[in-house]
């Protein structure tokens, strides 16, 4: 036995060995959105500090568009208030250029950068270097209720067309019983409604920009596109549908409300999983829609984790950044909620597990949807921009905003198709000019 003074002395000694741990601890605070993959994360970051117990993490976690406006403030401003943000796929190559984000070129080898799918790696490196590491990827593809097609005497193509896609809206509503045939995001933002009526544009053969960078609104395909939109949201789709986004429009559809609903492929896992939708049984996948002009409306996205220059903790984020990233934290999750539920769309070996995709009845969808988006030539005619779901300048995000308030307006029936687009021409080519384009 030891002496009582011993014990006292190895308890004085233990207990300044474990203050100084804590007074040594980094925090790092994590701006995050709150989509599902998200907020699964947070979830199990206990894995994460265990393996590294001097690193403390704070969450922000916020709604898309407030996110992207508190993170766009304080990168550009070099805040310091976000030593971890999650970014996607229009900002990265931007601010990456601009000196705003840290190079994660030097992760450690394990984490395996060449195994990331080459359209998303590629929208999140600058002049060779590696500035975001991709959480999730995605593309856009066509959710479906197999059993309200059935019962509505059609079959869903593999790749359908808009002209289809208004048929089967029109077969499967019925209002009386709180079912619409087509959910389709209303609310307005950059990310919200304008990601799903840009890539929609496409398909149209319409564009944001001529070759001498003039906007586009005021001619036919724009209006084409949005009176076509318009018909399949007032007579198919749900009422308020001008404030729904993805996460909206994803509740509605795991009620049963949806019979079609176009949008991000990392929903498939959400709509498949019986824990969280009464439809988990009977969903579909489809290519999203084409008009036959050689463009498809489906987009090309990641959420992504980028380390500001502002922080003061770029070791430990990096830390952070390669754990949520890595092939360890795809087995966490398929540990913890099963292969079906890991972060979809970024790696290589996802798509070569067979693991995954006998668990995943949606993985081949999602991978010739991401395969198939074409960010350099997204439009029919030729534009001097990249970027499917977006124009990949800094000016934008606040143009874009600006025209999906207009677009969701006359959702809401606030203004006409018509007095929309000539507002959004207006507003663009004001915007441009000061500009300097």
């Amino acid at each position: 036995m030891y002496p009582k003074t011993s014990l006292c002395v190895a308890s004085v000694i233990a207990l300044a060995a474990a203050t100084a741990a804590h007074a040594q601890a980094t925090t790092i605070t994590i701006a995050t959105v709150n989509n599902g993959d998200m907020i699964r994360m947070q979830g199990l970051t206990e894995d994460f500090t265990a393996k590294n117990p001097d690193i403390k993490l704070e969450w922000v976690t916020l709604e898309e568009n407030v996110l992207r406006q508190r993170v766009t403030q304080d990168v550009a401003a070099k805040g310091g208030q976000f030593d971890v943000m999650t970014i996607g796929t229009y900002e990265v190559p931007i601010w990456g250029k601009q000196g705003w984000l840290v190079s994660l070129d030097d992760l450690p080898a394990e984490w395996d950068a060449d195994d990331i799918l080459p359209a998303i790696r590629g929208g999140l490196t600058v002049e060779g270097d590696l500035y975001a590491a991709p959480f999730y990827g995605e593309s856009s593809m066509v959710m479906y209720r197999k059993d309200l097609m059935q019962a509505a005497g059609l079959e869903m193509p593999e790749a359908p067309t808009w002209e289809f896609i208004k048929q089967a809206a029109a077969a499967m509503t019925k209002k009386d019983k709180e079912v619409y045939g087509i959910c389709l995001r209303g609310k307005a933002g950059w990310g919200e409604n304008m990601a799903f009526l840009t890539a929609m544009a496409n398909s149209f053969g319409a564009k944001w920009f001529d070759g001498e960078w003039k906007p586009q609104f005021d001619g036919e395909a724009w209006a084409n596109t949005l009176n076509f939109y318009m018909d399949l949201m007032t007579n198919y789709g749900p009422p308020g549908a001008s404030t729904n986004g993805f996460n909206e429009n994803l509740s509605l559809f795991q009620q049963g409300k949806c019979g079609m609903w176009i949008d991000a492929t990392v929903a498939a896992s959400f709509v498949t999983n019986p824990k969280d939708s009464a439809v988990a049984d009977r969903v579909g996948f489809a290519l999203a829609p084409d008009n036959g002009l050689g463009k498809r409306g489906n987009w090309l996205w990641a959420w992504s984790l980028a380390i500001p220059a502002g922080s003061d903790a770029t070791d430990a984020a990096k830390k952070f950044v390669a754990w949520a990233t890595s092939k360890e934290y795809t087995r966490l999750v398929a540990d913890k909620e099963g292969w079906a539920n890991v972060p979809p769309g970024t790696r290589t070996s996802l798509y070569e597990n067979p693991e995954y995709t006998k668990a995943a009845s949606f993985a081949d969808m999602t991978l010739a949807s991401i395969n198939t988006a074409d960010p350099n030539r997204p439009t029919v005619d030729p534009v001097p921009y990249t970027g499917v779901q977006f124009v990949a300048i800094p000016e934008f995000a606040g143009i874009a905003t600006q025209v999906g308030q207009e677009f969701s307006a006359a959702l809401a029936g606030q203004q006409t198709v018509e007095q929309a687009l000539g507002k959004a021409q207006a507003l663009t080519a004001d915007e441009m000019e000061a500009a300097g384009y």
